[in-house]
């Protein structure tokens, strides 16, 4: 298909109504860290029992991801997603019935597995819709509905708690995942694929024997443990740190969101010029991963900020780094692998965020509620750059 067709020019609209699911996913997954100092008054938690809450999930997030790969690209991108949307919306729902911590541990895990498809299934909407010079860029545009569902969750969620309780916060969210649903199908039919590739049967089970896929995951397992971090832990650590209420946080945590946004841009903006230049691809994403897990090293600086002002720059400055490390890390499996086993390739790779995601969510917890947040800052502001010498080290882009 031409670049210059009518269809080509509306590939990146319909890039665009796919990444609202991204941004919906985001938006129910944060509202729990938005309103978790309410959900912990509530329910009588400490920080060892939110952790745990956030491990139910990113369990069967982890659990979830490699099935869920295999099926977008046995089964088709429009089904998967369509089911996944549903069942996760249902279960965002739920949340705002529970009664206690086991039935939000169970909402959570529910959630984790219906929300598993996401990112695999933007990956596999990126390789098929965006041509491949512009598949970072196609992330960074992904990112950037991370962030939109970053920045909206303590807004709304803060509002509507405020206003009509916690409870209702969760039914919202879950709602607008159920209208999503008519309009990406709607979306989807009027824009052809720039790459149809044809479904391969066990493809993904082989890329399994390919030492790179694990290479990949260890790396982006270290990269994102900032991510997991501020994700998670963002509302708590201002309110911790500076005796902030809820309607005070709301002030500073929609912030570092923004930043996410515009390193995703940039990461990808960047690996793109690189190519352009007759860089190949894969060489291009590394350049900006080292860039970025040096930035990264700012973090260090975090648990010494004299205001929330500063600590929430400099969790911006942190989150912004890890973005641009992210849309490359997650466009690599791309760039190697191809089109067909696309789906199980960034499964694989959200797999990883999931595992490091449940082991941090059953350790983080105690060691805050012992010894503080900062020896956990300190140890994530190294992690992108053993990230990039495992990459280095392996000669895994080259």
């Amino acid at each position: 298909m031409s670049d210059d067709s009518g269809a080509a020019r509306y590939r990146w609209l319909v890039l665009t109504v796919f990444v609202l699911s991204t941004a919906i996913n985001i938006l129910d997954r944060a509202t729990l860290a938005a309103l978790a100092l309410p959900l912990k008054q509530e329910f009588g938690l400490n920080n060892e029992q939110y952790g745990w809450i956030t491990a139910a999930f990113n369990l069967t997030y982890t659990v979830g991801a490699p099935f869920a790969g295999m099926l977008i690209d046995r089964f088709g991108l429009n089904l998967v997603i369509s089911l996944a949307v549903g069942l996760w919306s249902v279960a965002g729902i739920a949340t705002g019935f529970t009664r206690g911590l086991g039935s939000l541990v169970g909402c959570r895990a529910i959630l984790g597995l219906a929300e598993s498809p996401g990112i695999p299934a933007a990956g596999k909407a990126i390789h098929k819709y965006l041509l491949p010079g512009e598949r970072a860029l196609g992330n960074g545009v992904n990112q950037a509905a991370v962030s939109l569902g970053q920045i909206i969750a303590p807004l709304l969620a803060t509002w509507i708690a405020l206003h009509y309780g916690w409870r209702h916060a969760f039914i919202v969210t879950g709602v607008l995942g159920l209208a999503w649903i008519p309009v990406w199908h709607w979306a989807a039919r009027r824009v052809p694929a720039v790459e149809a590739p044809k479904q391969q049967a066990g493809a993904g089970a082989a890329m399994l024997r390919d030492r790179r896929l694990w290479i990949f995951m260890a790396a982006n397992a270290l990269s994102m443990m900032g991510y997991y971090l501020w994700f998670n832990w963002t509302p708590l650590y201002l309110e911790s740190a500076h005796g902030l209420t809820l309607k005070q946080a709301i002030w500073y945590v929609w912030i570092p969101p923004v930043f996410a946004a515009v390193g995703g841009f940039a990461g990808g903006w960047l690996s793109l010029r690189f190519i352009v230049r007759g860089v190949p691809a894969p060489a291009a994403r590394f350049r900006v991963c080292l860039a970025a897990s040096i930035i990264c090293l700012a973090t260090t600086a975090i648990p010494w900020a004299p205001s929330p002002a500063w600590t929430s720059a400099g969790i911006s400055l942190s989150i912004l780094a890890v973005a641009a490390f992210s849309v490359n890390m997650y466009t690599l499996p791309l760039d190697v692998f191809g089109a067909a086993p696309a789906g199980f390739a960034i499964s694989a790779l959200v797999s990883s965020y999931g595992l490091i995601s449940v082991l941090l969510g059953l350790t983080v917890g105690r060691i805050i509620d012992h010894q503080g947040y900062t020896p956990v800052i300190e140890a994530i502001a190294f992690t992108p750059l053993l990230a990039c010498a495992v990459l280095w080290f392996t000669r895994s882009t080259r």
